[in-house]
């Protein structure tokens, strides 16, 4: 398989999402795909079940995460709300052992790799320079520069090459990014040196307030093979073809064939962050299309055509939700702040004089804050 439903130019790329593969439709009937199907065969109604839950969990941390910064407990928060499928169904298919390099949106993957309540909001608190060790769960910390993600997993996925090892990487970047240089650049060197990484552009239609037909008159997909790398464009909001769209690309890679990319059509459904107001350039009806394409709607719809699901399991669900929701805000509320000056700490393996300087200079900033603050009775 080299491509599926990539170079068909549209007027409108936005509204177009039949132009794409897929295994469950927004009603939740199961259709078959020549592409898809044989790598999901193994897939039965407990897994479905598994992805479900997963994505509603994931849901209920975006949720927690934008009402934390809502009450100023976190000062930034970028939403999935509307990507869960992409993100579990993708992040599903990797092995323990592979490394994995997400955005700053992706809560989804790193939900399933492993991510602790505490990790979700640490860094947008503000307590730590990386919201996790990254070699505690094989994936590096979101990143906020846009696209540079991929030139790192490239440069790891290199790396396994020279280890001799059957790992693979996965990266994650949105459609605005897909016109960055390193995204490009780091394309240009996968291709080039055969190196075992899967690009996976979660295409949400928005880059911030800009919508995907000012950079793109052809789906992104398209752009991959000009680079020598297979892609396969799909329903972003369908779980299964997600999971199984990842399993191909990582065979792929794994097997010694070089990068895959897979173009997930997906919808950003609430802001780019939450500095953002998106009914400043999309109007309600759009968004009303999108939430008749919610994912994990579609799954309950298709579990309940298969008899597995009733009212017993969505109140499981629906309690480790509330679970999982109690816990990341427990651990975001349990947070002690650290030191201002610790900010310096562990930016360098060996002192560093420019550091030192950068120390002192920074300290007497903050003494100036004390100073004033002390005719009023108030401490740094």
């Amino acid at each position: 398989m080299t491509m599926v439903h990539t170079l068909t130019p549209t007027a409108d790329l936005k509204t177009d999402v039949d132009d794409v593969a897929r295994l469950l439709t927004a009603d939740g009937e199961r259709v078959p795909d020549a592409d898809l199907d044989p790598w999901i065969s193994d897939i039965d109604a407990d897994v479905v079940r598994d992805l479900y839950r997963d994505m509603v969990l994931v849901r209920r941390i975006d949720t927690e995460g934008i009402a934390l910064q809502r009450q100023g407990q976190v000062g930034l928060w970028a939403p999935c709300q509307g990507q869960e499928a992409v993100q579990v169904g993708t992040a599903r298919a990797f092995r323990a052992d592979d490394f994995v390099f997400p955005s700053y949106r992706e809560i989804g993957v790193n939900y399933v790799r492993g991510a602790r309540p505490a990790d979700f909001t640490r860094a947008w608190r503000g307590e730590a320079h990386s919201s996790f060790n990254p070699y505690d769960v094989n994936t590096a910390v979101p990143q906020i520069i846009i696209g540079a993600q991929t030139l790192h997993a490239v440069g790891y996925a290199m790396g396994i090459q020279r280890d001799g090892t059957d790992q693979a990487c996965g990266t994650y970047f949105g459609d605005g990014a897909s016109s960055q240089g390193d995204v490009n650049e780091a394309m240009v060197f996968a291709s080039s040196f055969g190196a075992p990484v899967v690009f996976v552009c979660s295409n949400n239609q928005y880059a911030i307030s800009e919508p995907v037909t000012v950079q793109a008159r052809f789906p992104i997909a398209g752009r991959a093979p000009g680079f020598g790398i297979p892609s396969l464009r799909i329903d972003g909001n369908d779980v299964l073809a997600s999971l199984a769209a990842m399993r191909w690309a990582l065979d792929h890679a794994r097997s010694g064939k070089g990068p895959a990319f897979i173009e997930a059509v997906t919808y950003r459904m609430g802001p780019h962050t939450t500095s953002d107001d998106p009914t400043r350039y999309r109007d309600k009806d759009e968004v009303e299309r999108w939430h008749r394409r919610d994912p994990i709607a579609r799954v309950e719809a298709y579990l309940r055509g298969l008899g597995g699901f009733d009212d017993d399991f969505a109140a499981e669900v629906a309690r480790d939700a509330d679970e999982l929701g109690a816990a990341v805000r427990a651990a975001c509320l349990s947070m002690t702040s650290a030191e201002p000056l610790s900010i310096l700490d562990r930016v360098y393996a060996e002192p560093h004089s420019g550091l030192d300087e950068q120390r002192v200079a920074f300290a007497a900033y903050l003494d100036g804050f004390e100073s004033a603050a002390e005719g009023q009775g108030v401490g740094r």
